[in-house]
C-alpha cells in the first residue's frame, strides 16, 4: 500500500516560495527519520534535508541551507519542506523518504512518488 504521499509542488517564479507536504502512515512516521531528496533530469537523486523523529535534529544540503526548512507534525504524521528564495536550479522532482539519518538515498527504505517543482527565471 502507499505509505508516503507528497503534495504541494508546482510552478513558481524565481524568488518565490512553495511548501511541500508528505503524509506518512503512522508506523513509518513514528519509527523512521524523514527526509527530502530531489532529482533533476539527467542527474542523480540528491539529498535536500532530513529531520530526526523527535524534530530536534535537522540536516540540510549546503545548496539549500538558509532557504529551505524541514519540519514535522507528529500529530498529523506529516513532514513539510518550506522552500523560500527558490532558484531555477531548484527545479526537480522532490521525493519524501523514510529511513536512517543519512544523506545517502540508500539509507532510506520508503519513498513517495515524487512531486514536481519548477522554478522559472
Amino acid at each position: 500500500q502507499v505509505q508516503l504521499v507528497e503534495s504541494g509542488g508546482g510552478l513558481v517564479q524565481a524568488g518565490g516560495s512553495l511548501r511541500l507536504s508528505c503524509a506518512a502512515s503512522r508506523h513509518i512516521f513514528t519509527n523512521y527519520v524523514m527526509g527530502w531528496f530531489r532529482q533533476a533530469p539527467g542527474k542523480e537523486r540528491e539529498f535536500v534535508a532530513t529531520i530526526h523523529w523527535s524534530g530536534a535534529r535537522t540536516y540540510y544540503a549546503d545548496s539549500v541551507k538558509g532557504r529551505f526548512t524541514i519540519s514535522r507534525d507528529n500529530a498529523k504524521n506529516t513532514v513539510y519542506l518550506q522552500m523560500n528564495g527558490l532558484r531555477p536550479d531548484d527545479t526537480a522532482v522532490y521525493f519524501c523518504a523514510a529511513g536512517s539519518i543519512t544523506t545517502r538515498p540508500s539509507g532510506y527504505d520508503y519513498w513517495g512518488q515524487g512531486t514536481q517543482v519548477t522554478v522559472s527565471s
